[in-house]
């Protein structure tokens, strides 16, 4: 009896540390998803750089789009949170972009380093609840 407690906590223990795994693996998609965005920025405004203006496509919404032209090109309007946006120029705005990427990979770090160490708990946990399993089907 006292092994079947064990083996249902030690059940326990590992589906709390798998829920964990999927959670920060999750967040790991979304900080990865965050720097592509912030790469495409980089890019986009490498492209724009030294031009007048430049035809777009602006987005209305729901998938539709309208050409239009970008005018000015010195110019970036960067959302600070909030609801709040400022106007920066291109390198300004290089610059911002390249401090979110870096916390961003920062933060990435992290999360990959968290998602190692659950790895290695439930690595440790999943013999033991084997070993109890066996042990309890045999009594």
């Amino acid at each position: 009896m006292e092994d079947q407690q064990k083996l249902e906590e030690l059940a326990n223990e590992i589906n709390m540390y798998k829920q964990q795994s999927d959670l920060i693996q999750q967040q790991i998609d979304m900080i990865r998803s965050s720097i592509t965005e912030v790469k495409v920025l980089e890019n986009t405004l490498d492209d724009l750089k030294e031009k007048d203006s430049v035809e777009a496509f602006v987005p209305l919404g729901a998938g539709s789009f309208m050409k239009g032209e970008i005018k000015n090109t010195n110019e970036v309007i960067m959302s600070i949170g909030s609801g709040v946006a400022v106007a920066k120029d291109v390198e300004g705005a290089k610059e911002t972009i390249s401090t979110q990427k870096k916390d961003l990979e920062e933060n990435l770090d992290k999360m990959l380093a968290n998602l190692q160490q659950v790895s290695d708990i439930l690595a440790k946990l999943s013999p033991q609840a084997e070993q109890l399993m066996s042990k309890t089907q045999t009594q």
